[in-house]
């Protein structure tokens, strides 16, 4: 709990829910009669509506970027650090923001809301959602707000997904993309991640199918395992190295099967809290999310073609030691860039956090962004590109 806030943060800030009363059709071919979105903002709109950021969370992310909710909160949000006067995304610049995406679980329409047509929770029945749907619902956040075009669209990992999509489909409604820490779409191996992480909790005797809520309980074993196995891709094994080592929790081995490393009592609490904080049908939609994501399919599996459909300006970033979406994977988008003769900048950044670098501030990392975001404030009065 801060004593006090930080002279460069965007200080107490108040969710917002914002009804859209308007039928969504989904790529699934079903369609949301109405729904909800929670969001945040940073900082004033200009009068000309040019300096919005919109910011497009990860797998588990929601809408609270930055600042603290109260003086009670122990951590600001999520992206704090990059989010705010004098930061890369500077709040005395731009206006900013984040919303929970739909079928999110922190307030937006999803598993646990009210199905209007049954009166009951959604539950397993919400329609699957693609990072297409949440770009088509997220340009009517931007009606509601009347902007005609974001000065950046910025997200990592899914985030950065979101991101692309927004350059492909709304060409004429962004002048940059920053996509940080992300890929075109998942390699096999990210989908079999996925998949054992849904296994862990479809398996779980608590899920009754995603009605768990019938029985008011929750798949927690199965959230801790799932949570427990996405945290190990997240970070880089020399960080978790340096971080655990080998370090035991008691001088002498117990010779049985309970915590032994520090590292074992690190993951079991963080699947803990996870288990108790993130819905489970919630995750399930999200891994499909970015399973389903791979915008070149459509133009004949050709990512050049794909992004050759973009106006925009883009920063690509990636992290040495991030082997979930390594940086070949951002090479590609930047080679699909440049020939598709795109305006790109891409920057590989040293680092031993893993994936979860791009959470993290670090000294490269920060001057790339906060530069590149010098570059999105010079361009928010120029026309998009013909």
């Amino acid at each position: 709990m801060p004593e006090s806030l930080p002279a460069n943060s965007v200080g107490i800030v108040t969710p917002l829910s914002i009804a859209f009363e308007q039928p969504l059709d989904l790529c699934s071919g079903r369609t949301l009669p109405r729904y909800d979105l929670t969001i945040e903002t940073y900082g004033e709109l200009n009068s000309s509506k040019s300096n919005a950021v919109l910011i497009c969370h990860a797998l588990s992310g929601h809408h609270h970027a930055a600042g603290y909710h109260s003086m009670d909160d122990k951590k600001p949000g999520w992206w704090d650090v990059h989010i705010g006067p004098g930061k890369p995304i500077d709040t005395n610049k731009f206006f900013v923001i984040c919303l929970n995406n739909l079928g999110g679980c922190h307030g937006s329409t999803g598993p646990t809301s009210t199905n209007p047509e049954t009166g009951e929770l959604y539950g397993p029945d919400f329609p699957i959602v693609t990072v297409r749907d949440w770009v088509n619902s997220q340009a009517r956040l931007a009606d509601h707000f009347g902007i005609k075009c974001w000065a950046a669209v910025v997200g990592g990992s899914l985030g950065g997904m979101q991101a692309m999509q927004w350059a492909i489909d709304y060409p004429e409604r962004l002048k940059h993309a920053l996509v940080i820490a992300s890929s075109p779409r998942l390699t096999a191996q990210n989908i079999a991640f996925n998949e054992v992480a849904r296994q862990a909790i479809s398996k779980d005797p608590e899920f009754n199918k995603g009605r768990y809520f019938d029985n008011d309980a929750i798949p927690k074993t199965g959230l801790s395992l799932a949570r427990m196995i996405g945290h190990i891709t997240y970070l880089s094994d020399d960080g978790m190295g340096s971080k655990f080592g080998r370090e035991m929790r008691q001088e002498k081995l117990s010779f049985d099967y309970n915590t032994q490393f520090q590292v074992e009592s690190y993951l079991r609490y963080q699947g803990e809290r996870f288990s108790t904080a993130f819905d489970a049908n919630t995750y399930l939609l999200m891994t499909k999310a970015l399973d389903y994501f791979d915008p070149a399919s459509e133009y004949e599996d050709d990512l050049a073609k794909a992004l050759g459909q973009a106006k925009c300006g883009f920063l690509v970033a990636s992290f040495t030691t991030d082997w979930r979406f390594s940086p070949e994977r951002s090479r590609e988008i930047t080679d699909a860039l440049v020939e598709a003769g795109k305006d790109v900048c891409y920057a590989e950044i040293e680092s031993n956090y893993g994936h979860d670098a791009f959470l993290i501030s670090s000294p490269r990392y920060d001057a790339v962004f906060a530069a590149y975001m010098q570059r999105v404030e010079r361009d928010m009065e120029v026309p998009n590109a013909s």
